[in-house]
């Protein structure tokens, strides 16, 4: 889940910079994005390093996060960008997994 909290990062810094240079500035999407990025990207770091110290907090945002990304891999493959989608949907998978074999003893 780290990999997919600096995914996120990446992304909303991806989009800070399109929302910057764009014809026609607006500050409400670019506020919109950077809760966007930093909300996401917080979560699903905290949910990684509960996971890495035994905790189980995380469990249910992560597999919810990841069910989600499911669903946008299944836009992606609509949309012919499969260079996307084909690692979102892996890495979803692995993680969504991961977190539902992750059970507290």
């Amino acid at each position: 889940m780290t990999i997919e909290s600096v995914v996120v990062g990446s992304i909303g810094i991806w989009l800070i910079y399109l929302a910057v240079t764009a014809e026609n500035f607006e500050i409400l999407p670019l506020l919109g994005v950077l809760i966007f990025v930093a909300l996401g990207s917080a979560g699903l770091y905290a949910a990684a390093a509960g996971f890495r110290r035994g905790k189980y907090f995380g469990r249910a945002p992560a597999l919810l996060a990841n069910l989600i990304a499911i669903g946008v891999s299944k836009y992606q493959f609509g949309a012919g960008l499969y260079i996307v989608a084909v690692p979102l949907l892996l890495i979803s998978l692995v993680t969504a997994v991961m977190a539902i074999r992750a059970i507290p003893e």
